[in-house]
């Protein structure tokens, strides 16, 4: 009967060693299978970092891309598109906050004679020398762009139609004063500009149409006025 006790026993301790093996393979599973996991999510991570990366430089492109589209290449202010959207913000601003403003829309007298007379190179020159004239003119909050061609658009704020007139003449009267020598000639070029008043009840287009309207009105009376020569010796 002492023989198969000692089997038994013998049986028993053999079982509790595998028991205890399996546990112990059992509690090093995780481990080894978190192991596994991190190399992965470690990949994970640094696959997000790196397409968040991509993601903001193509943002970034896409910002300046959309800042190119808005702006004159040669002047580097804001072109017809860049222009109206301003213009349409402003608008916005002033239904919703009661402000007011004007826009002024001017157009260069006799560029075509320069461009043709002396190159687009020196057409270029008087445009720059326009536009630095302009800015210097307006504030900061204002904005100088250019519509196309020889034509400029002004918006400025917080303006009644007196201020406004007496700013388009100052306008006016800054840019017949400017003087250019090429190929020594002395030559000068002036403007003709036409107000359109804003507020809460304007329209973008209408108020471009308007003081459109009234620069030529303005530059047909200037044609008869004693002023500006292309070239004098």
């Amino acid at each position: 009967m002492k023989k198969p006790k000692r089997a038994s026993a013998a049986k028993a301790k053999k079982g509790r060693k595998t028991s205890a093996g399996r546990s112990k393979a059992v509690s090093n599973r995780p481990a080894r299978l978190a192991s596994r996991r991190a190399p992965a999510a470690d990949d994970s991570k640094a696959t997000i970092r790196n397409l968040r990366g991509k993601l903001k430089a193509a943002l970034l492109r896409v910002s300046e891309l959309e800042a190119a589209a808005d702006t004159d290449f040669l002047l580097e202010i804001p072109n017809r598109r860049g222009f109206e959207r301003e213009l349409t913000r402003a608008i916005a601003y002033m239904k919703r906050y009661r402000a007011s403003g004007a826009l002024i829309v001017l157009d260069v007298d006799r560029l075509k004679p320069i461009n043709d007379s002396y190159g687009h190179a020196a057409g270029d020159v008087v445009l720059e020398a326009i536009v630095a004239t302009l800015t210097r003119q307006v504030r900061a909050s204002d904005v100088v762009g250019r519509l196309g061609g020889d034509e400029f658009a002004l918006l400025l704020w917080n303006l009644n139609e007196t201020d406004a007139k007496a700013k388009a003449a100052t306008f006016e009267q800054a840019i017949d004063d400017l003087s250019f020598d090429f190929r020594g000639q002395h030559v000068t070029a002036g403007a003709s500009a036409g107000i359109a008043l804003l507020g809460p009840h304007s329209d973008a287009g209408r108020a471009l149409e308007e003081a459109d309207a009234a620069m030529y009105v303005r530059k047909a009376r200037r044609r008869h006025e004693p002023r500006i020569r292309l070239i004098s010796s």
